[in-house]
């Protein structure tokens, strides 16, 4: 019933594509009636919780498909391809995406460790990664259903904004994403602080070594728990977050050679023989794609721009 009750606070307050503020800080309800097909994307650190049509995410070529059933929690910033393949106007995506505050969820990761014994561990793969799928719990559902009642009053919305939004953080630490988000939040973090410096330092020569050493491992250690949190070797990584980026800026009209600078190459030749290695296409053919026509092009990098600046 609490599901369905979220899904009526949406459909009401969001009648047409688009993402729409609730007036708590990170959190969205978005509503797309039109297919997109999987493109280029830089998930932030969220969760996105589907309540009607479903959603496509692909890392590292594996699918990762999520509606009402379950909900996506990108615990670190990382390079997928994404979409909405399957979105009409008879069933239209309608959800809410909710950007996950690092400083919050690590006090409470931390808070959670401290607790020992106060709770039980949550199930999870043997080998959590930066991007898990969780069964909605009737925790998580109680939270989502709390915070988005607040829409209803600003006063509410102001006073207790805060405080139920750390309570559906709460949830997601203790469901089945939890092991997942207490690596990326909690002690121990350190795969998830080097993301965080690579995705600033994008526009740099960054080598492995320079990111092994921001988190004192040796390359080896690094090489290992970097992949087991992302499916993707370092130097795979680096390569899909400065791609799938000026896949995403081409998108929004960038030029070939500025944004080859952008995302740290010297070299635009080195640039599109890379481009076209991953995406079968030079930059200028992905431009003008009629695989991708320019409009959806359009609408997806709009859609994850704005998802991106939560």
């Amino acid at each position: 019933m609490s599901k369905q009750q979220i899904k009526q606070i949406i459909e009401n307050r969001i009648t047409e594509d688009g993402m729409m503020e609730t007036g708590i800080k990170g959190v969205h309800l978005f509503r797309v009636s039109d297919p997109l097909r999987c493109a280029p994307a830089v998930y932030k650190p969220t969760v996105v919780a589907i309540l009607n049509g479903t959603k496509e995410a692909i890392l590292d070529g594996n699918s990762y498909k999520y509606d009402s059933s379950k909900y996506m929690c990108c615990t670190m910033t990382m390079p997928v391809e994404a979409g909405t393949p399957e979105a009409s106007k008879d069933n239209p995506l309608i959800g809410v995406y909710i950007s996950l505050d690092t400083k919050v969820m690590t006090e409470l990761a931390i808070e959670m460790k401290n607790a020992t014994g106060a709770l039980k561990n949550p199930k999870a793969s043997p080998v959590p990664h930066g991007l898990a799928l969780s069964h909605w719990d009737d925790t998580f559902t109680e939270a989502l259903l709390r915070l988005l009642q607040l829409g209803d009053n600003p006063t509410d919305t102001a006073i207790l904004g805060d405080s139920r939004l750390r309570e559906l953080y709460y949830a997601v630490l203790k469901g089945e994403a939890g092991e997942s988000a207490m690596r990326s939040f909690g002690i121990g973090n350190e795969i998830s602080r080097s993301i965080i410096y690579l995705s600033s330092n994008l526009d740099k020569t960054i080598t492995i070594e320079d990111m092994a050493a921001q988190v004192g491992m040796s390359r080896a250690v690094f090489h290992r728990k970097f992949k087991q949190a992302t499916t993707m070797s370092p130097i795979q990584f680096v390569k899909s977050m400065r791609l799938n980026n000026a896949a995403m800026k081409m998108a929004g009209g960038m030029n070939v050679n500025e944004t080859a600078m952008e995302v740290g190459y010297v070299s635009s030749s080195q640039f599109s023989r890379e481009f076209k290695r991953m995406y079968g296409q030079s930059p200028k053919q992905w431009s003008s794609s009629k695989q991708i026509s320019s409009e959806t092009m359009r609408q997806t990098a709009h859609f994850f721009d704005e998802l991106q600046r939560t």
